[in-house]
């Protein structure tokens, strides 16, 4: 079975799917930028508390946030595990021998890992509540000053939109190489680390050589069919600014300055 996760559109009737992708795109900006300056665990608190609010409000399956955790879940548990055993701050804990683990080290691990996390799931409900489409003409509209100096930003979305529309085509053709490989007696689960990783690369070669394939027809029909760049482009949906997009900024800065000042 395929797992569904990070990069992958939800269609949904939720407030966070009828928001304008300008107003998603700056409000992960703004949560973002957030985690990464917030220094307290109150302050991560109360962008988890945010966080989990907008996993209700998105009414998008749990799976697919799971789905989104799983590649990470491994630098999740090495940071935490890295700061345990590296971070020498506060009483004693566990020591045993040469390894000690300070109750300062449970905590930055706790708070690194945490920050992991949130930020991941950020990222994947604006790319569960926002189809491929409408963030790449968010991301456009937003970046078009760049067009006075002559920064290409049609090109630049349009590398999201396809880097965004690929995520879960490759993963389920991952999926796809791995079940076939394991009924030829290909084993992914067994031997040290070094030994997991060899047996990974009769999943990572036909994956590459097929990505590759993949992307050259996706020229091929993007030549075919008069594609030559963003130069008199229209859009098909106009995007609109309403009353709930500004009251969604004015949430995510309160939620910015709050969760920095504590």
């Amino acid at each position: 079975m395929v797992r569904r996760g990070f990069g992958r559109f939800y269609p949904a009737s939720s407030p966070l799917h009828a928001l304008d992708p300008r107003t998603k795109l700056l409000g992960t900006v703004l949560v973002v930028a957030g985690l990464f300056l917030v220094g307290s665990l109150a302050g991560l608190a109360l962008f988890a508390a945010a966080v989990g609010i907008l996993f209700v409000a998105s009414r998008v399956p749990p799976r697919a946030f799971l789905g989104a955790l799983w590649p990470v879940s491994y630098i999740v548990l090495l940071t935490f595990v890295f700061q345990a055993l590296f971070y020498h701050r506060g009483v004693i804990v566990f020591s045993s021998g040469p390894v000690e683990v300070h109750a300062g080290g449970l905590r930055m691990g706790f708070f690194l890992a945490s920050r992991i996390v949130l930020l991941v799931l950020a990222a994947g409900l604006l790319t569960a509540t926002t189809s491929p489409l409408a963030l790449a003409d968010g991301l456009e509209i937003l970046l078009s000053p760049l067009r006075r100096v002559r920064f290409p930003v049609h090109e630049l979305t349009m590398m999201v939109t396809i880097a965004l529309r690929f995520i879960p085509t490759l993963q389920e053709e991952a999926e796809r190489i791995r079940e076939a490989q394991a009924a030829r007696g290909a084993v992914f689960d067994e031997g040290g680390l070094l030994g997991r990783a060899r047996s990974f690369v009769p999943i990572l070669v036909p994956l590459t050589v097929g990505a590759f394939r993949q992307a050259d027809e996706l020229a091929e029909a993007m030549e075919s069919r008069g594609y030559r760049g963003g130069a008199g482009r229209t859009r098909y949906r106009e995007l609109h600014f309403g009353g709930q997009d500004a009251l969604a900024l004015i949430f995510a800065a309160l939620l910015f300055l709050a969760g920095v000042a504590l």
